[in-house]
């Protein structure tokens, strides 16, 4: 596989300082089409995607959009990257306008063997946010790199009977202006000629990051008292622009919830909350 030794990464570290500007907030509010808070109000959940991205310059692109690794990633020369999902514990919301740290490591290199994809490489980065002194948010976000080829287009499964539900249809403008708000500049998001003729997709690929923001605000919106403490959510199959995508879930117990996002091919992502119902 065209890598350098990868697991030399391994405990790579990397700190970022984001002073969670309002105007920016506001920008990420305008593209999801929800209200945007103020100086000093809490976040919205998922929302700090769009926070603590480095500023890599243009020569530091692969033809990809990605920023090249070698610095705080491993360098994966040839090989596409794809966010795979994560897991994330909620302490306490960061608020607008006031200065948080990302404290981020390299957790986890292993090779894997997909039936389609080939060899992989998985690689899992560990987050911690903290805000006045105290851990707001702790993230592990797993990213898998593969050779570069052209997926078959497998169903997924079914949904199963929903409790809730929403229908959204994502553009070209929802997935540009996201690319925009959290600087990535991965062209399988925005650049048709890019993501079907070099990448082999049928369309435009909705970011997974979004589809997960979209099925937390869909179990919120139906829980209006329920306050988040873990998420957790895997990618199982792309979600393609032009389409319909359903968002929802289903109470498994009390204070647990699970969540799918879904095409009219089956299912895409799915989830699992746990939270504490606010009086």
């Amino acid at each position: 596989m065209g890598s350098d030794q990868p697991e030399a990464w391994l405990g790579a570290e990397q700190h970022q300082v984001d002073a969670l500007d309002p105007g920016a907030v506001a920008r990420v509010a305008a593209t999801l089409g929800r209200p945007a808070p103020g100086q000093g109000e809490a976040l919205p959940w998922l929302w700090h995607w769009a926070f603590f991205q480095p500023a890599a310059p243009a020569e530091r692109l692969s033809p990809d959009g990605h920023t090249l690794g070698g610095d705080f990633l491993p360098p994966m020369p040839g090989l596409q990257r794809m966010w795979a999902g994560g897991r994330l514990s909620f302490r306490r919301p960061l608020r607008v306008g006031q200065p948080a740290l990302r404290h981020s490591r390299v957790t986890r290199i292993e090779r894997k063997e997909g039936r389609d994809a080939g060899a992989m490489i998985f690689v899992t980065v560990e987050h911690r946010y903290e805000q006045d002194g105290e851990e707001a948010i702790h993230e592990q976000q797993d990213l898998v790199y593969r050779e570069p080829r052209a997926l078959p287009a497998r169903p997924g499964e079914p949904l199963p009977a929903l409790q809730w539900r929403r229908t959204v249809e994502p553009d070209p403008t929802l997935l540009f202006r996201y690319s925009a708000v959290t600087f990535n500049s991965h062209r399988i998001h925005y650049d048709w000629p890019y993501a079907t003729a070099t990448e082999g997709y049928a369309g435009l690929v909705v970011h997974g990051p979004l589809i997960a923001t979209l099925v937390l605000e869909a179990f919120l919106q139906a829980h209006p008292g329920a306050r988040p403490t873990d998420f957790r959510f895997r990618g199982l199959r792309p979600l393609l622009c032009p389409g319909a995508l359903v968002v929802g879930g289903l109470d498994e117990e009390p204070g647990r919830a699970r969540l799918f996002a879904a095409d009219q091919g089956g299912q895409s992502q799915t989830a699992q909350v746990q939270f504490e119902e606010q009086t």
